[in-house]
């Protein structure tokens, strides 16, 4: 009868620690338990420590709340018929903690691997859709549009299912070798081609420089030369007049004292004559020597300096 009885205490601690154990069950932070009973949804359980009817209530799921990251790769066709290759990162969670959005999450799916299959197979299909339209040369700056494309588009039917698309990323975007190689060729020949437009704008640079350092060199050195001519005619012309301003001084003199101009020519000429022989380095000059010569060139002179003096052609020379 002890025994019996003894072994009644150990069955009942038994059910008793079954109860206890099955009535508690801890929901960790970020996740939310669903709760069924007799497989038909009851109640929602929250972070932390929970009651549950032991042996009647069950936790169907657990779900999380925080976000989740897949990565995805895939194919398109341009419209042009040209193969482009993605590569991208998709980031979702839970739309909220709401009971109908946890709900949605639970029972819309009968795994995750059907929801998985469901979620990248729709962002395969609206990047396919957009990429249809757009010819190869457009795909590789339209990340941005693309990103955003999905978004819109896929965001309702993500919320029908409980969920969100927080981000889309396109890491990577590449086509067909042959595509790859002849778009290298055409990256090549065009920067040989803004190249060789530098240079030759480069070289038309300097040489529009250079003649236009020639040609203004050449206004210089004209300009120079210029005012040089002109300052030599100047001073031919101050020379002769003050050579003619002295012989007419000189003449006035000599006709004050009564004296033969003449004598003044004479001078300048032997003065001349000596010039030349002085100054002549070697070279010859021929002069006619002859006392008639000298004659006719000396009245040629006086008759020079007579008129500059104003006595007139009529007065004859002594």
């Amino acid at each position: 009868m002890e025994a019996f009885f003894s072994s009644g205490v150990i069955v009942i601690l038994v059910i008793l620690f079954l109860v206890l154990t099955g009535s508690f069950t801890v929901v960790p932070q970020g996740h939310v338990s669903v709760v069924t009973m007799f497989g038909r949804y009851r109640r929602l359980l929250h972070a932390g420590l929970g009651l549950k009817l032991p042996f009647l209530e069950s936790v169907y799921k657990r779900i999380s709340l925080q976000n989740r990251a897949i990565e995805l790769q895939f194919q398109a066709t341009t419209i042009d018929q040209a193969h482009v290759y993605f590569s991208a990162m998709l980031l979702y969670s839970v739309l909220d903690d709401r009971e109908e959005t946890v709900k949605s999450v639970a029972f819309k799916f009968v795994d995750e691997r059907s929801f998985m299959q469901a979620l990248t197979r729709t962002i395969e299909g609206c990047v396919r859709g957009f990429v249809a339209t757009k010819k190869q040369a457009e795909v590789l700056s339209l990340r941005r549009e693309i990103v955003e494309h999905v978004k819109k588009e896929v965001d309702a039917t993500l919320e029908t299912w409980g969920y969100h698309l927080s981000d889309l990323q396109i890491n990577d975007i590449t086509f067909d070798e042959e595509i790859m190689k002849s778009m290298s060729k055409v990256v090549a020949s065009s920067n040989l081609r803004v190249a060789a437009e530098n240079e030759g704008q480069a070289l038309l640079i300097t040489k529009t420089k250079a003649a236009e350092a020639e040609g203004n060199a050449i206004k210089i050195a004209a300009e120079a030369e210029r005012q040089a001519s002109q300052l030599r005619g100047q001073g031919v012309a101050l020379f002769r007049e003050e050579v003619a301003r002295g012989m007419t001084q000189a003449a006035r003199e000599m006709e004050a004292a009564h004296l033969d101009a003449s004598f003044i020519l004479f001078a300048m000429w032997t003065e001349a004559l000596r010039h030349f022989a002085s100054e002549g380095k070697g070279n010859v000059i021929f002069l006619d020597g002859s006392s008639d010569n000298m004659k006719r060139t000396l009245q040629e002179l006086m008759s020079v300096n007579l008129q500059s003096m104003g006595l007139g052609k009529d007065k004859p020379v002594k």
